[in-house]
């Protein structure tokens, strides 16, 4: 991993740090033991969805992998070779804690999915559920999967929804009423008194789709999942509920393919405007 990273991912790893001592390295053994493929917080079940790529004999990277759950389920269910990259040691050293417990012969590396020191052209498909698709510049992230992707390879990645991400305040749960501005969102720095300051990245369905084109993709699959009629709280992630998101989606899924046209000259990070920090 390079000795510097953004300033933004610091603060990140700091995050994931307290968060894995508080509840992701408690989870992670019952994550790991399931055979199911499911997605998000409501664990939407793959098997209804449908929408990874044929697993079989895929070489995978997980770009934000966390104690990779996910990763051992691509594992089981085909995948050739999982490779998680994080840049939080103490989530790297549940998952190959995990990794050990399982067997199933998860690769980790500590680096930032925003600059991963691997060879281009390396996977048949990146993959990102919360991790990257989050917490890394898409500006960033996106272009670096594509470098990594072999012509034909695919990226998959859950992130949140603009409906969700507009009706977010600073302070309490995600409501029923428009709060933020969605022109122009891009960056939102965040305060927590349990774990500290974090960022996320969002921006817009049409950005994210001009980003992915000028990086060379195309997009093949797009869905927005609500939470069941079943669904219950998250019993840690509750800043939106499951009353909510049986209304609005919480959470989409996006499927790309590398075409075998060059990117843009775009697909670099561009320069952007800065925008007001949400501190909350």
């Amino acid at each position: 991993m390079p000795k510097r990273l953004p300033e933004y991912a610091i603060r990140n790893r700091d995050v994931w740090t307290v968060s894995n001592a508080n509840y992701t390295a408690a989870s992670a053994s019952d994550s790991w033991a399931q055979e199911e493929i499911t997605w998000g917080r409501w664990h939407t079940p793959e098997s209804q969805i449908k929408v990874l790529p044929n697993l079989r004999g895929l070489e995978v990277i997980e770009l934000g992998c966390g104690t990779a759950y996910f990763g051992a389920w691509l594992k089981k269910h085909g995948a050739k070779r999982v490779l998680g990259v994080d840049i939080t040691p103490a989530q790297l050293d549940t998952a190959r804690e995990m990794n050990e417990k399982f067997g199933l012969g998860l690769e980790f590396l500590m680096a930032n999915a925003e600059a991963v020191p691997l060879p281009d052209e390396s996977f048949d498909m990146a993959f990102s559920e919360y991790g990257a698709s989050l917490w890394c510049d898409p500006d960033r992230w996106i272009p670096e999967a594509a470098r990594l992707l072999r012509p034909g390879g695919e990226l998959v990645f859950m992130r949140s929804t603009d409906l969700e991400m507009v009706c977010s305040s600073d302070t309490e749960r995600i409501g029923k009423q428009l709060v933020r501005p969605l022109n122009g969102m891009h960056r939102l720095d965040w305060t927590d008194d349990e774990v500290g300051a974090s960022t996320e990245f969002h921006v817009s369905h049409s950005e994210l789709f001009q980003i992915l084109r000028r990086s060379g993709f195309d997009v093949l699959d797009f869905r927005e999942l609500y939470a069941p009629e079943d669904a219950v709280d998250h019993p840690y992630y509750q800043y939106v509920s499951a009353e909510w998101a049986r209304q609005w989606p919480s959470e989409e899924i996006w499927r790309a393919k590398k075409s075998r046209r060059r990117p843009t000259s775009a697909s670099a990070p561009r320069k952007r405007r800065s925008r007001p920090e949400a501190q909350g």
